[in-house]
């Protein structure tokens, strides 16, 4: 539309607030800068302030409480901000079709295939906020996915709410992940393809088969838990059974041996005693996922679970995290270790505190340096230093790769491939 972005807010004619509530930390960052910006707009009331996402709600009360945000546009409105953007700029923009999402760099792309969830999980205020699953059509996904390759990106990300459901909402017979995951594998350019975030209701056959048979999609999976109680997880509105779940991860890494798996997991859900928590803590001890990304309960106004006594304090529900962020920390350093002294290869994406970082394919960050311009490059690095967060390495002479698809790893998933379709 014309405009260029600045890193400074003093400076912005137009400032757009992208906000997040699935936690009331999240809402308190929201509050604090939307205060924070009360003072620019008295100095500089020209400058157009637009807040966006799951924080708008009712807008008239948004309204009284912020006064000074010009407007409050709901999740995904993309339409709303253009016409608003177009509404207050001096001239009116030349229009100009950009693709759906965002960079993580210039390397990698963001790209959202549906929005909204159509499960019911007590705790959870997205569904409220974003509202039913809408699965995107097939031809605006991959018209995306090519604009993205066009600008140089060589990995693309799809993301959902529930990204496994996807197709779900539309006729009968419309493409479902599996059939996403296929189509976007066609784009010579483009190296990787990652999604994320899966549901363990929905992860189904025909996506695994899909994992395994094409070389460009990574074998990692966001597979949240959430808690490792039968009662919990009734309460939580998941609709699975630990055992249920244990067994998914079993299918998982007896297919894709060589697959990553991360979860999410809440501690101190309403009437989470101390059996119930200690049954979470065994279960990511006997697990030992790639990653696991804990928070705390916390209530979130109109969910099911609000109405439920906060039983838990928080001083108790801050010990429960301690506890499993020490134990995944040992669980991920012992991982990682076993990475001493071998390779990997991960697509570097940008420089970081003078090193370059890139990803493997099971999402681990890796650092190196070295000279030259190495944004882009598939590179091969023989791992030296392994901490719980991070990887650091030396590149391999010569390891530099013109194509996405690693050999090694491409013989082994058409083997694999080839031993599911005998099965």
């Amino acid at each position: 539309m014309g405009l260029s972005s600045t890193v400074d807010a003093q400076q912005a004619d137009l400032l757009i607030l992208i906000t997040c509530v699935v936690r009331q930390s999240a809402e308190d960052k929201v509050v604090g800068r939307l205060t924070s910006l009360k003072h620019l707009k008295q100095h500089r009331p020209e400058a157009i302030i637009i807040v966006m996402g799951c924080f708008v709600a009712d807008v008239p009360a948004l309204q009284h409480r912020f006064p000074y945000v010009d407007a409050f546009l709901g999740p995904s409105d993309l339409q709303g901000l253009f016409d608003l953007a177009a509404q207050h700029m001096r001239q009116p923009p030349s229009a100009q079709k950009r693709p759906v999402g965002t960079e993580r760099s210039a390397i990698s792309a963001l790209v959202p295939i549906s929005y909204g969830c159509d499960h019911h999980c007590t705790y959870c205020i997205v569904r409220l906020r974003r509202g039913s699953q809408q699965s995107r059509l097939l031809p605006e996904i991959l018209s995306d996915v090519a604009s993205w390759v066009q600008r140089g990106a060589r990995e693309v990300t799809l993301l959902g709410q529930n990204v496994d459901a996807y197709g779900q909402d539309l006729p009968a017979g419309s493409p479902d992940l599996a059939h996403v995951l296929h189509a976007v594998h066609r784009f010579d350019e483009l190296w990787r393809i990652r999604f994320l975030t899966s549901h363990p209701g929905n992860l189904s056959d025909r996506l695994i088969q899909a994992v395994a048979q094409l070389p460009k999609v990574c074998s990692h999976f966001e597979l949240p838990v959430q808690s490792g109680d039968d009662d919990i997880l009734r309460r939580m509105g998941r609709r699975y059974t630990v055992q249920q779940y244990r067994d998914l991860v079993a299918c998982l890494r007896q297919r894709l041996p060589d697959c990553s798996i991360a979860t999410d997991v809440i501690v101190g859900f309403p009437g989470e005693d101390e059996s119930q928590f200690q049954a979470t803590y065994n279960l990511l001890s006997s697990l030992r996922f790639d990653a696991v990304h804990i928070a705390k309960y916390s209530p979130r106004p109109e969910t099911p679970a609000a109405v439920l006594t906060d039983s838990v304090p928080a001083a108790e529900k801050e010990r429960r995290r301690a506890l499993l962020e020490e134990l995944q920390t040992h669980i991920v350093m012992a991982n990682n270790t076993t990475l001493l002294g071998k390779t990997v290869k991960i697509l570097v994406e940008d420089r970081h505190r003078g090193r370059w970082r890139g990803r493997t394919v099971t999402n681990k960050h890796v650092f190196f340096e070295h000279g030259g311009d190495w944004q882009g490059q598939l590179a091969t690095v023989r791992i030296t230093w392994a901490g719980p967060w991070s990887l650091r390495g030396e590149p391999v002479e010569n390891s530099r790769a013109p194509t996405g698809t690693n050999k090694d790893e491409t013989t082994s998933k058409e083997s694999l491939a080839e031993g599911l379709q005998d099965s």
